[in-house]
């Protein structure tokens, strides 16, 4: 009767009728018990199954070997490996089950020297091992990444008689394309003399793993050739295989596949459906997945939740996170380091600091990637001290990643000195830098115009550290020279550049003709870029503002002809402030806000006091040909103005005021913005497309080079 509960997963039935056997005088024998702690164990029942074991100890009823095993893999599954191993230690007779329950055990717990201790312990008791034994030691081999150890139980395998076993040849497969050895792995696929679904499944799987996209699908059309049926399994690894390299097609065949084959529609399958479609940028398929799945993970909310981060739709994926916490669902890692990515692109400190706490709270800050991820994120939020506070923790194991980002973020805040003095240290403690650290570098310099501090380090990357510089490196260093206005130089540069010129090196030239009016050069370069991709908006803008500095409106109206001609508009300018727990955003020339009065007033005040102490407005950053009085209502209209403004309306004097823009200040603004900061005696932090301005008692951190 216990046996038939069981058997039909009705545990709670199988423990209340043990109960009951206990209680009369029919008793229970080692039979009675081994049934009722399987069903403790399938509901996660530890000290119910304890009382269990101590009944059967009192009874003395211990002393059969299948409970014995029954035991080791009860105390094994909820981790108490001392309580096993006495267990094991106490048995009189010990088959090779209950050795294999031991070193199973061992290695699922990820204690592989005791479970290989143990397997010579069991060879020097006479005790001839089995498949199973074998499997395990093999995953053992895979999770020690352990490739020497591998060959040497593969060793073993033939030597024992194994080699045919198909449990044994599919767990060599997994373990070889887990270390990376799918010529291996492929072998011994192709010597098993029968081959299950399985195994198919884990070849197709270990492909994948090794970015063998095309393989894995050469496998997944001979195993339908051969008549052979497929799983969701399959279906899964082939998915995950086309969301790899973002192939949207195939990955709409294998969808179609799933329908026509009624496979099992379960949460796993729709997970890797819901994050093929997030990676292939196809988000409204994703969000139509994932909308209609009646049971979601924290894997399915993490997929759906990093597809619209990557796809640039930061504020939807916290506003997901926000759904998922209603519904109960607690965050992973993977969850939360997605909305610390979330709030650096979106420069939400205050919700980055609440991420944070959660991390804490979840003993995830610990780890590097997380770690490093708040780095960045706190550096782009434009607390740079906090960033250092966390590199700085000395409890902090940091990587090459880790410093490459904290120079990333002195970088972006103009602070060049730190970010040389940081890679100084980074050397002195035995860190070798990489490509990432020389373009993080190159950018710091480019950024706080240390020219010859930069062509040093140019020069050093092959020299002294054998490291070939590569197109973001020429991108990094022709973008140093050009915003220093060494435009000669930067063009010599680049035709002396060992490859093909990239769009990015001749952007950073563009850029330096812009800024130093160049229009020679300038023109060339956009001639150039224009070649490589005539639908990108930003390249005629700047062409553009090229001529408009230059007062050649025949030309700037002849360039905005093409643009209209060809569909192209140009990135309207917006700026976000946060305020409370909510952000508000202000594009240029808006007057449809609610509070537009009161900026306006605001404003107008601003001008007033500005003017007195001598502002004079820059209209040659009005790129339009109109009269002064427009060009400086304009100027007045930008929407980094419009957000100091509404965040003085709106947060308490004195405090600190952060605003994100999504384009370059203008000369106008950044003068403005200084003024502002000492005639209000506020820390005024901004963030445009390039970097961070602190702005502090009238001065900017740039030092009015950006």
């Amino acid at each position: 009767m216990l046996n038939g509960y069981l058997r039909n997963q009705c545990y709670k039935e199988t423990i209340e009728l043990f109960e009951l056997m206990g209680a009369s005088d029919w008793g229970f024998d080692s039979y009675s018990c081994n049934f009722v702690l399987k069903a403790c164990m399938e509901l996660e029942d530890y000290e119910r199954g304890r009382e269990v074991i101590k009944r059967a100890v009192d009874h003395r009823v211990d002393g059969d070997k299948f409970l014995g095993s029954s035991m080791i893999n009860f105390f094994m599954k909820f981790g108490d490996f001392d309580s096993a191993r006495r267990v094991f230690n106490q048995m009189i007779s010990r088959d090779v089950v209950c050795w294999n329950s031991m070193i199973g055990g061992y290695v699922k717990g990820c204690y592989y020297v005791a479970a290989f201790d143990l397997f010579l312990e069991m060879i020097l008791c006479g005790v001839r091992p089995s498949a199973i034994t074998m499997v395990s030691l093999v995953q053992a081999c895979g999770g020690m990444r352990d490739l020497e150890l591998g060959k040497r139980v593969h060793g073993l395998v033939l030597v024992f008689g194994l080699g045919t076993d198909v449990l044994v040849h599919t767990a060599l497969i997994d373990m070889y394309s887990k270390l990376g050895e799918y010529e291996r792995a492929r072998s011994v696929f192709d010597i098993m003399p029968a081959k299950t679904l399985v195994s198919w499944n884990v070849i197709i799987s270990g492909y994948v793993q090794n970015c063998l996209v095309y393989e894995a699908f050469d496998l997944f059309q001979k195993l339908v050739l051969a008549g052979g049926g497929f799983d969701s399994g399959t279906i899964i690894s082939l998915l995950q295989s086309c969301a790899q390299v973002a192939d949207l097609e195939s990955g709409k065949v294998l969808h179609g596949y799933i329908f026509r084959k009624g496979l099992d529609i379960n949460v796993i399958l729709c997970t890797a459906l819901v994050d093929l479609y997030s990676k292939c940028g196809a988000l409204k398929e994703a969000t139509f997945m994932f909308d209609r799945m009646k049971n979601r993970n924290v894997i399915t909310w993490t997929a759906m939740l990093v597809g619209l981060a990557q796809n640039g739709h930061a504020e939807d994926a916290i506003r997901l996170f926000g759904k998922m916490q209603e519904e109960g669902v607690t965050a992973n890692s993977t969850t939360l380091v997605s909305l610390v990515h979330c709030c650096a692109h979106l420069g939400s400190l205050k919700k980055g600091r609440s991420v944070h706490a959660r991390l804490l709270r979840y003993g995830y800050a610990f780890d590097v990637v997380n770690r490093t991820a708040l780095i960045d994120m706190y550096a782009k939020c434009g607390n740079i001290n906090y960033a250092e506070r966390v590199f700085e923790d000395v409890s902090f194991f940091k990587d090459v990643i880790s410093w490459n980002s904290m120079i990333t973020g002195y970088g972006m805040h103009g602070q060049g000195h730190k970010a040389l003095n940081l890679y100084r240290r980074m050397l002195e403690e035995g860190l070798k830098p990489n490509k990432t650290t020389f373009v993080s570098l190159l950018s710091a310099c480019s950024h706080s115009g240390l020219v010859d501090q930069g062509r040093s380090l140019f020069l050093s990357m092959e020299s002294d550290h054998n490291i070939r510089a590569n197109e973001k490196h020429y991108a990094c260093y022709v973008d140093l020279l050009s915003r220093a206005g060494h435009i000669k130089e930067a063009e010599v540069l680049i035709k002396q550049m060992p490859f093909q010129s990239s769009r990015e090196v001749f952007e950073a030239l563009l850029n330096g003709c812009r800024m130093h009016k160049n229009i020679d050069i300038g023109i060339k370069a956009a001639d150039y870029l224009l070649s490589l991709d005539a639908t990108n908006p930003g390249i005629y803008i700047m062409l553009s503002n090229i001529y408009a500095e230059a007062r050649r409106w025949d030309a700037v109206d002849h360039i905005r002809g093409l643009m209209r001609g060809r569909g192209l508009k140009k990135t309207p300018g917006y700026s976000l402030i946060e305020v409370g727990k909510q952000l508000h955003a202000f594009f240029a020339g808006e007057d449809s806000h609610p509070n537009s009065v009161e900026i306006d007033r605001i404003l107008e005040n601003l001008k007033s006091e500005l003017e007195a102490l001598g502002y004079v407005p820059d209209t040659s950053c009005v790129l339009r040909d109109v009269d002064e009085a427009m060009k400086i209502k304009s100027l007045w209209r930008h929407s980094e103005r419009l957000a100091i403004a509404f965040g003085l309306l709106h947060t308490p004097a004195g405090s600190l005021i952060r605003i994100s823009k999504n384009l370059r200040v203008c000369g106008d603004c950044h003068t403005v913005t200084k003024y502002i900061s000492n005639v209000v005696e506020r820390e005024i932090i901004v963030r445009d497309a390039n970097r961070f301005h602190h702005f502090v008692d009238g001065k900017c951190s740039c030092n009015d080079y950006w």
